[in-house]
């Protein structure tokens, strides 16, 4: 057991997306990991619901990944990507090319999800150009997307409270498709609700506003995950792939929370049947052992940059792009992933997951459930004048009780290891009724 930290000692870190006086006036440590569960600086077991940020898809301290980045940093520790390179990054960009089938045929590697976006849409503004199309500059992006915090993903992301403060700076051009949200609608669905596909068709209205000449990408995510488990209308996805087709616009999905396993496919792009242009992945690619993200790119994008004069294609790249130690990290997830059949497994335990969830209905201030793969929301009603309040108390009390949820607003998103057994669901579920049974 490790010796508490005094208040003095958290001083000097200021934390991301975390109210810090608020937590170092009561501290939730974290200080080893193993399994489905973490443990606090108490010694005891917090079952984790939530992947950690979505991205330990495969568990944590994972042996065969740890043995993996153990014999990287004793053999490569870096090496730089610009005019260099080292054999991992090769294999593993081979990789999972096959992953997807190979129906992408480049990865572009970067170091985070936020990365990850801003990269695609500079791969898209540059396609464009190219081409000798220079007038498509303009993004659409849609209301409530999360897309990261670099100044491209706020940009083309729609939530108010990330991008108000940083206004002035956002890229101009940049417009938003209506959410598919519809609680009167779509409340206490499974997998894709009826109602909404619709809101697709607001991109010929963005179309015949700005012209099909100026738009470059429209980029969104197949799943909302960072505002709550917004689940796309049947079909919605099919139209916005064939309006970006009819127009000429590329199409990106952000596959940061998506990809590697979240829908019981490898892609989300497999579970809809839905081809975007190009895609960002980032998490669950390392199980987020070594940060890493990654752009997958169309054979046709590609290409494109490869007619011109010698010379850099794409003015573009990170100190950190395939770095070796994530590299290794990588390639043994994606071994874990088809040796120990994860999907497979993923897919087993779904509708158990599932009807977990939504047992959950009826019980106080559940005001909607929904669930697609191994991803549930469970909304929350919110008190009157302090919207988040109800979700972050039942956020404090889960921690309190042995199981880490996640909270944004008042909705409770769950993303467990895909690893997880059904007694860890009847244990996440069961403590979680238990504390909505008796919040304010």
């Amino acid at each position: 057991m490790n010796k508490p930290l005094s208040s003095s000692d958290l001083s000097a870190y200021w934390m991301p997306y975390t109210a810090n006086r608020n937590f170092k006036a009561s501290p939730r440590m974290l200080v080893s990991a193993e399994g489905m569960y973490y443990r606090d600086d108490a010694g005891n077991p917090i079952l984790d619901g939530t992947a950690g940020l979505w991205c330990v898809p495969l568990g944590h301290a994972q042996p065969k990944i740890v043995s993996a980045v153990q014999k990287a940093v004793a053999t490569l520790d870096y090496a730089p990507s610009f005019q260099l390179g080292h054999p991992m990054a090769f294999e593993l960009a081979e990789r999972l090319k096959q992953y997807t089938g190979n129906r992408f045929s480049q990865v572009f590697y970067t170091g985070s999800g936020s990365e990850a976006v801003d990269t695609a849409l500079k791969i898209a503004l540059a396609y464009h150009r190219i081409r000798g199309d220079a007038t498509r500059t303009r993004f659409i992006g849609r209301e409530r997307g999360y897309h990261g915090v670099g100044f491209g993903g706020m940009s083309v992301g729609g939530i108010g409270t990330n991008r108000k403060t940083f206004n002035s700076a956002l890229l101009q051009g940049v417009d938003h498709l209506p959410h598919t949200h519809n609680l009167e609608k779509n409340a206490f669905t499974k997998g894709e609700p009826e109602y909404g596909t619709h809101l697709a068709d607001e991109l010929e209205r963005l179309v015949a506003l700005h012209d099909a000449s100026n738009i470059a990408a429209v980029i969104v995510e197949p799943v909302a995950g960072s505002t709550g488990v917004l689940i796309p209308p049947k079909g919605y996805l099919k139209r916005l792939r064939e309006l970006c087709t009819k127009h000429g616009i590329l199409l990106i999905f952000d596959e940061v929370i998506t990809g590697f396993g979240r829908l019981g496919t490898p892609f989300a792009s497999d579970y809809f049947d839905v081809e975007p242009d190009l895609f960002t992945t980032a998490k669950g690619l390392t199980n987020g052992v070594v940060p890493m993200g990654a752009v997958f790119v169309k054979p046709h994008i590609h290409d494109a940059f490869m007619q011109g004069p010698d010379g850099i294609e794409l003015l573009h790249g990170y100190t950190y792009s395939g770095h070796p130690l994530a590299c290794a990290a990588g390639l043994a997830s994606l071994d874990i992933f088809e040796q120990d059949g994860i999907l497979e497994h993923a897919q087993s335990v779904s509708d158990y997951f599932q009807e977990a969830a939504h047992s959950l209905r009826g019980l106080p201030n559940v005001i909607d459930i929904r669930t697609i793969g191994m991803i549930a929301g469970i909304e929350l009603s919110s008190i009157p004048g302090k919207p988040g309040a109800r979700a972050y108390d039942a956020f404090r009390r889960a921690f309190n009780d042995g199981i880490l949820i996640r909270v944004t607003g008042d909705i409770i998103a769950l993303s467990p290891p895909l690893v997880i057994e059904k007694k860890h669901i009847d244990e996440l579920f069961g403590k979680l009724a238990a504390i909505l049974k008796t919040l304010d």
